[in-house]
């Protein structure tokens, strides 16, 4: 059984002082496009890459103890780009869209008949099974299973994809895994988590290259 907790069989850090940092890789023709982009590894586009560079700037002053990093290129070059020495974590891959993979929500809409989303209504199997949202939030509770006590040490950054890090923030501040349809994450923005009197919290969110932002301090 899923939980909101994430961390249900360990005792989480009650005040970590790190900050979470977030990087949604930057943009590729499947999402300038609207297309829904799972486990197709496809590049950045040339605005992507000037995106990825401009997510290093603004993380640049972070003292980061822990960096991890999407096992697909779209990620993995972000993390270059904003001159990040990034581990490989296999956990952050984007939500396997199965049968409704580079298709855009508008031809699925058509298709169907009805306001389909993938947080709602789930997605079919096709080429990959597909994943359900209570899957996608397993796979983030682990990855904050490792995450919050390197956040006693310093900062993480997390480098994926912007369904499932809108899960992970869902499951990050205890939410139902849904909650992260309620929530936008452009691509190459960053967006900061941390610990606020006990209580996780989102101290910023889905900020672009072109807006200004240092380190928060707690």
């Amino acid at each position: 059984m899923v939980t909101n907790d994430p961390l249900p069989n360990h005792p989480a850090p009650d005040n970590p002082s790190g900050k979470l940092i977030l990087l949604r890789h930057g943009e590729t023709e499947w999402s300038k496009d609207g297309k829904h982009t799972g486990l197709t590894d496809i590049p950045l586009t040339a605005r992507g890459e000037g995106l990825a560079r401009g997510a290093g700037r603004l993380v640049a002053g972070y003292d980061f103890s822990l960096v991890l990093t999407s096992p697909l290129q779209r990620a993995r070059r972000t993390a270059e780009l904003a001159g990040l020495h990034a581990d490989v974590d296999p956990f952050l891959v984007e939500w396997d869209y199965g049968g409704y993979e580079g298709r855009t929500t508008r031809d699925i809409r058509s298709e169907l008949g009805y306001n389909w989303s993938a947080f709602t209504h789930g997605v079919i199997r096709g080429e990959t099974p597909g994943e359900t949202v209570e899957e996608v939030a397993a796979r983030a509770s682990r990855v904050l299973t490792r995450v919050l006590p390197a956040m006693v040490e310093g900062d993480v950054a997390l480098i994926a994809h912007g369904h499932f890090l809108r899960i992970l923030t869902a499951v990050y501040l205890r939410m139902a895994p849904r909650f992260g349809a309620q929530i936008t994450l452009d691509a190459g923005s960053v967006s900061v988590l941390s610990f606020y009197r006990e209580q996780p919290a989102i101290l910023s969110w889905n900020y672009g290259a072109e807006l200004p932002m240092v380190p928060s301090e707690s």
